[in-house]
């Protein structure tokens, strides 16, 4: 039976400010706009023993890299921070640690799944809660960025598990990522499934299938997942999205289920926030993971 996340005594906060992989700038501000919303603080309150905070990892700035592939732009530099992330997450989580990446936008995913994978000589199960379901591949993909191509590399790469994996959330879908969800069999909730079955049951359903043979999981919380009334500090917001409430309950159940073993929280852009409140909902969502309760 594992541990509950909720008594964990010591967490490792990693910010990886990359926007290698986006088209709009600013989310490279993502993690100390997380760290000004009170993160350690918020941790320390949860009774958290030790909280490492291991800076933030060297990711060039788009002025001095290159972009040599136009299908997957800056794929080459992206790739090199995601395989220093990797190590820096694989050696959390054989200390014992609980690993919160703090993006920076989603292609950094491919580093944090490869470390999660090598650590626990598996993929995690994987719940994604995004509007997007990131399932382009190079070829597939209309503009070259990274970001939307997360979960194909991990997929590709045998860092995510399709049949232990669940995506919450969906609302803008391109073509070609339909049909890799149907080829690949990945469990996938669109707004309109959380709209008729309720965030409670498609959680529970998540849970089970991500945690199948009581494997550990990991969140990987794109914040336009969320309804941009509520995080518009996004680049790329969708109207229709989780309500405030909706998105606590996803993580508040994550911490119940004693499973939850890390959190990425990414494409936080302070540059198109309102008085960093998305950064403050994405801490408040951090620690609803980390066990917080209303009671």
């Amino acid at each position: 039976m594992s541990e509950s996340i909720s008594r964990a005594s010591r967490v490792d906060i990693i910010g990886v400010p990359m926007d290698l992989g986006a088209s709009r700038r600013g989310v490279d501000m993502g993690p100390s706009a997380v760290r000004y919303a009170k993160l350690h603080d918020k941790l320390r309150a949860l009774g958290i023993a030790q909280v490492n905070d291991h800076g933030n990892l060297q990711v060039p700035i788009r002025e001095a890299a290159t972009a040599d592939d136009r299908q997957a732009r800056y794929l080459d530099v992206i790739e090199r921070v995601c395989d220093e992330l990797a190590g820096i997450v694989e050696a959390s989580v054989t200390e014992n640690g609980v690993p919160i990446v703090l993006g920076g936008d989603h292609s950094i995913a491919i580093g944090t799944l490869a470390g999660l994978t090598r650590a626990r000589g598996g993929p995690p199960g994987l719940v994604w809660i995004d509007a997007h379901s990131d399932m382009n591949d190079p070829q597939s993909s209309l503009t070259g960025n990274v970001h939307g191509m997360p979960m194909w590399f991990a997929l590709q790469n045998g860092c995510a598990d399709p049949k232990r994996t669940v995506q919450i959330g969906l609302r803008d879908v391109d073509p070609i990522e339909k049909e890799h969800l149907r080829e690949w069999g990945v469990a996938a909730y669109t707004m309109s499934e959380v709209d008729r079955l309720g965030m409670t049951r498609v959680m529970e359903e998540a849970i089970e299938i991500a945690g199948a043979g009581g494997q550990r999981l990991h969140v990987s919380f794109d914040m336009d997942g969320i309804d941009p009334s509520e995080a518009p500090g996004t680049g790329t917001p969708v109207k229709g999205g989780l309500s405030y409430r909706e998105a606590h309950l996803a993580m508040e159940m994550l911490a119940e289920s004693g499973r939850l073993g890390s959190i990425e929280m990414v494409e936080i852009n302070p540059i198109l926030d309102t008085r960093n409140q998305t950064a403050v909902l994405a801490v408040g969502l951090i620690c609803s993971g980390l066990g917080k309760s209303i009671l």
